[in-house]
């Protein structure tokens, strides 16, 4: 975003259900997680609304009384684009928009717009554009304002508007088209592991949760002189190094993608590619952030995907750091 633009104002909303399911539920945290995520894609949280209801209301998830709440708000403010801290069905977003006169948006969405903003090489662009026609194609009828803004900002960037007022033929057959290409990056990865087995290298995959370091204990170890900023989701495409750790020894260090709560699973999937790297890995060094008051559940997060992508089993090395942020250790 160009600084001279004006960056576009947002209302951030969480609900928090007893029905939901772990991890579901809004809170303070992922509020103020939330946030850094609308400041990452260049917009300026104004407000944040967290709403308890015994159950989310199935027409307009917070209900009418608080969409009033919420319009008046965002008028007070002049921001044009609600955010959602939960996941919102088509309908949903649909209705909210008629209510507020707001562009509504959802986490998923939100963390989709910034990966569209990040990825650089042509590998991480197929990834980004198959995970948003995945997030679309269900929402085509109910996306409304969002997909139709024609001076584009936060949640309109990626495919493109010509595209998505295709029909969804055109978007299935343009999915199966990017799963395809990204096939080939996989047969790719294949040939270059069987390739790298035969120098037998080990190696050393580095993960955590966005924003932990990761880039940074990369580029410490091997100078690998990757850009490391101090924002979430900094790092999207690999980056493998050698190291030398004894006269004899040689090691592969890999850098991998962060992850976040409420990862949209559309990413996961098209992520594939990149993160099946990690169950060949022969080991994992899991960066934590130690001086994030969340960085137990932080962790907790990063183990979870890690089975889903069956690398559970691969013993993995504890590395806590920004420790000299802290004032007392856990």
């Amino acid at each position: 975003m160009n600084e001279s633009q004006e960056k576009e104002k947002a209302i951030l909303v969480g609900l928090s259900c007893p029905v939901f399911k772990p991890g579901e539920a809004a809170d303070e945290a992922t509020l103020a997680e939330l946030e850094a995520l609308v400041e990452t894609a260049g917009g300026e949280p104004v407000a944040s609304v967290l709403q308890n209801r015994p159950a989310p209301d199935a027409r307009t998830f917070i209900g009418e009384g608080k969409c009033e709440e919420i319009r008046a708000l965002a008028d007070a403010h002049e921001a044009a684009l609600i955010i959602f801290d939960n996941e919102l069905s088509p309908s949903q977003m649909h209705n909210l928009e008629s209510l507020t006169g707001c562009t509504v948006l959802d986490r998923s969405a939100l963390i989709l717009d910034i990966f569209a903003q990040r990825a650089r090489t042509g590998e991480g662009k197929l990834q980004v554009e198959l995970a948003q026609y995945q997030y679309i194609l269900p929402r085509l009828s109910g996306l409304g304002r969002a997909m139709s803004r024609l001076g584009g900002g936060i949640g309109t960037r990626g495919p493109g508007e010509s595209k998505l007022e295709s029909d969804r033929r055109h978007i299935r057959r343009r999915i199966d088209k990017l799963r395809g290409e990204l096939e080939r990056v996989r047969q790719v990865r294949a040939v270059q592991r069987r390739q790298r087995k035969k120098t037998e290298l080990p190696l050393a995959a580095i993960v955590g949760y966005t924003n932990a370091g990761k880039s940074t204990l990369l580029n410490r170890l091997t100078g690998a002189g990757i850009e490391a900023n101090d924002r979430l989701f900094d790092t999207l495409d690999p980056t493998t190094r050698k190291k030398r750790i004894s006269d004899t020894q040689e090691v592969l260090l890999s850098d991998t993608v962060g992850f976040i709560r409420k990862l949209p699973h559309h990413l996961v999937s098209a992520f594939k590619a990149t993160l099946e790297e990690l169950q060949f890995a022969d080991i994992l060094l899991h960066v934590v952030d130690i001086s994030d008051p969340e960085w137990e559940i932080q962790a907790e997060t990063v183990d979870k995907v890690i089975g889903q992508l069956g690398a559970g089993h691969i013993p993995r090395v504890m590395v806590y750091n920004k420790a000299d942020k802290c004032e007392t250790l856990p």
